[in-house]
């Protein structure tokens, strides 16, 4: 298995970052100080002078970094599209005449390479055998359901999609619900209501499940990223220290993680997590939103990457929205637990049951992962991610760019650290028509703004030879060369590509 790789940051970039971010401050408030003088105009939500004395409304640091700095790259952040997200998209045209405060469209499009959207297999597709039986569904069925799956909002269809999702994953039962989002901050808190619990979340956990523990009336304590051994302390002196003021013992304890990391890239230690969460008791929650289809040898997530049986891990969640090209998300575990989400969990008891069309799209992508239509193609989009995955990073590894992340990942994460740099790299992005996700603070720490490409099995080598040598030439113009480890020369495109070129000779 491959390993992580984290390479810090040299200290002149970290120096200059940190630099960058005081000038642009300073700037900030002296604008703000324009802009209370009347000098220039004010666009941003203010606070009514006439109700100064209640709670502000507004964050102070928050609407200033939204003013001042955020304000600076929105043209480069929520580009609207304008067609199917494969591995081409068209983006929609956006000027601005006021500083980015109000974008208007072009009426024009442009066909770029699509580097940021989670269609890990290629499956978000608006024809082919998925695409015909989610419009059948939509013809049988209609749109919407308008009602909960404790009402008349339970189609047999539902009951189809959570039988295949638990035999694809080799669990007991599964029981699904129509937003990924929801599945974590509405299902956590059923499972760890009343006082007397603990979580043990990881600290690059994402919003989705702190917002779970958050619902939760229990403590909550954050380990560092990855760390086992920081996760066996802190359930060490859990143990023995027992409840705050009541030294009890604790009723639950559950260790929440993700399968892979959607800003890192990473790879949990599963198999290790597995150990501690038998040698304590505690309970293993797995998040594999982005791990499921995406690693192991069929498809089947992080389980099969490192060969571990699916029961062992209590609560097995991922979401339809990635792999499968849908949308929505799911629990899987044993019966019992199944049933007491069925009967307990908000999302079934109050939100609306999946549209038919949308299972559909998951059944049938699904089943051609496993290979139920009768052909090798899910296992050949599946080699073919994983090749893209291991190339695209090892190219960028061996061009001097720092990468984070795992090599088996789709995530890729380049770091840029310098705000005005992930504008110059999204906007000369665009120019070569090469569509980029540029992420910075609040979804990354302050200082550790980055690029984040998401391989698709739909990319074509070609396409990503040429996407390459696009990053290459922006990343020499704009300086973001930053790795100090000896260039480490790429697996040829020949190795990597051999099982793929295998298995379509087959076909």
């Amino acid at each position: 298995m491959s390993k992580d790789s984290f390479e810090p940051a040299p200290r002149v970039v970290v120096f200059l970052t940190y630099l960058g971010y005081g000038i642009l401050m300073l700037f900030g408030y002296f604008r703000d100080f324009l802009r209370k003088s009347g000098v220039e105009t004010t666009h941003s939500a203010i606070e009514r002078k006439n109700m100064k004395d209640f709670v502000p409304l507004y964050q102070s640091f928050e609407s200033f970094y939204k003013r001042n700095i955020y304000m600076r790259l929105r043209d480069c952040l929520n580009r609207p599209i304008c067609s199917v997200p494969s591995a081409e998209f068209d983006i929609s045209e956006r000027v601005s005449d006021d500083g980015n405060w109000h974008l208007r469209l072009t009426g024009k499009t442009r066909r770029c390479v699509n580097l940021g959207s989670y269609n890990y297999l290629g499956f978000a597709e608006n024809k082919g055998p998925c695409a015909d039986a989610a419009a059948e569904a939509l013809q049988q069925y209609g749109a919407g359901v308008c009602s909960t799956r404790q009402e008349l909002g339970n189609y047999k269809i539902h009951e189809e999609l959570e039988e295949t999702t638990a035999r694809f994953l080799g669990v007991e039962d599964a029981v699904t619900f129509g937003m990924g989002f929801a599945t974590n901050s509405m299902n956590i808190p059923a499972l760890m209501g009343g006082k007397g619990c603990l979580i043990l979340s990881d600290e690059l956990n994402h919003a989705s499940l702190v917002l779970g523990a958050r619902l939760c009336s229990t403590v909550i304590k954050v380990f560092k990223h990855n760390d086992i051994e920081d996760v066996e302390r802190k359930l060490r002196e859990a143990i023995i220290n027992g409840q705050p003021r009541r030294q009890r013992a604790w009723r639950k304890i559950l260790i929440i993680v993700e399968g892979i990391y959607s800003m890192e890239g990473s790879i949990i230690k599963l198999p290790d997590f597995i150990r501690l969460k038998k040698k304590y008791g505690a309970y293993l929650y797995l998040d594999e939103a982005h791990s499921v289809g995406a690693l192991g040898e069929t498809g089947r997530g992080v389980t099969e990457y490192w060969g571990v049986d699916p029961r062992d891990v209590d609560i097995m969640m991922g979401t339809f929205t990635k792999s499968f090209g849908a949308a929505g998300g799911y629990i899987a575990g044993s019966k019992r637990l199944i049933n007491h989400l069925r009967a307990y969990s908000h999302s079934t008891t109050y939100a609306c049951s999946m549209s038919a069309p949308v299972a559909q799209q998951v059944i049938s992508s699904m089943k051609i992962i496993m290979g139920e239509d009768g052909t090798n193609r899910g296992q050949l989009r599946i080699k073919q991610l994983a090749a893209n995955s291991k190339y695209f990073r090892q190219r960028l590894v061996e061009m001097g760019f720092m990468v984070y992340g795992n090599d088996d990942s789709p995530i890729v994460p380049l770091l840029m650290y310098m705000v005005p740099k992930i504008a110059a790299f999204s906007r000369e992005m665009y120019e070569q028509n090469v569509g980029v996700v540029v992420v910075g603070y609040p979804a990354t720490p302050l200082t550790e703004t980055r690029a984040r490409f998401c391989l698709s099995a739909a990319h074509t080598r070609e396409m990503l030879d040429k996407v390459l040598d696009d990053i290459s030439d922006v990343g020499d113009r704009l300086q973001l060369k930053y790795s100090l480890n000896s260039p480490v020369k790429a697996v040829s495109a020949e190795e990597c590509y051999s099982q793929v070129d295998s298995l379509e000779h087959k076909a």
